[in-house]
């Protein structure tokens, strides 16, 4: 009996072990180099070129925005980078999302993946180029049950949504934007 008890405790340690070493594996591999400390990674993408030093952003077309909000802050049909959970909620990755609606707590969003969904109804393709230079092909957003996020979850602005795309987005019913 004693012999037992060792081999279960030997095996619970193995298992412990090894769910600390992946936990500390995507930690340290999921980061973009340039992002922010606690940010995971774009999940194989390629980054995108690093900003200035200062506090410099690149040049971009200037968007109109409410007085009261603050750059960082995620705004209707714009792309940003998120730390978005996996639909099992085992972990999570930082993809590209689309804002659909967004407060001072956080945003409901849908998916951006660049796996090829061309063969689903519940997916559009989405150009890529526009916000994601270094992308090789367009992208699919996926048009299933938005995903709330909060906050502290979104990482990076990356661009806005194509205009025909957003209105599309806008005219489903199921979907919640303002």
């Amino acid at each position: 009996m004693p012999e037992a008890l060792l081999w279960a405790v030997a095996i619970l340690l193995a298992v412990a072990a090894g769910w600390a070493w992946n936990s500390w594996r995507h930690r340290v591999t999921n980061r973009r180099p340039g992002a922010r400390p606690g940010r995971a990674s774009t999940g194989g993408r390629r980054p995108s070129p690093p900003r200035p030093r200062g506090g410099e952003r690149p040049s971009t077309p200037s968007r109109r925005r409410d007085a009261d909000r603050h750059d960082d802050t995620p705004a209707p049909g714009e792309i940003w980078w998120a730390d978005v959970p996996y639909a099992d909620g085992s972990g999570s990755k930082v993809r590209p999302c689309l804002v659909l609606r967004a407060d001072s707590k956080g945003a409901d969003v849908l998916k951006i993946t660049s796996q090829d969904k061309s063969d689903r109804d519940d997916h559009v393709r989405i150009p890529t180029r526009d916000w994601d230079p270094g992308a090789e092909h367009d992208s699919y957003l996926s048009l299933t049950e938005p995903i709330r996020l909060n906050a502290a979850a979104f990482a990076d602005h990356a661009g806005r949504c194509d205009a025909d795309l957003w209105r599309k987005v806008r005219s489903l019913r199921h979907l919640p934007t303002t």
